[in-house]
């Protein structure tokens, strides 16, 4: 699928996200990468072969909830 060089890296690959991207819709959320990862805002994903990635979008440093 991708004509870069070097090649971006595949779905199945850890640096996935790593890919070009081919599509980006900031408004809706999600683009797509030249690898046919579907990647999310919330940085969950969903792979050309339909496996879902959770989000793993990192904590805040320092942010601390208490209930009232």
């Amino acid at each position: 699928m991708c004509q870069h060089q070097p090649p971006c890296p595949s779905a199945d690959s850890a640096d996935r996200e790593a890919a070009h991207l081919v599509a980006h819709h900031p408004e809706q959320g999600w683009s797509l990468l030249c690898n046919g990862v579907l990647l999310f805002e919330d940085t969950g994903e969903l792979l050309p072969d339909g496996q879902v990635i959770a989000p793993h979008r990192p904590l805040r440093s320092g942010h601390v909830t208490t209930a009232a």
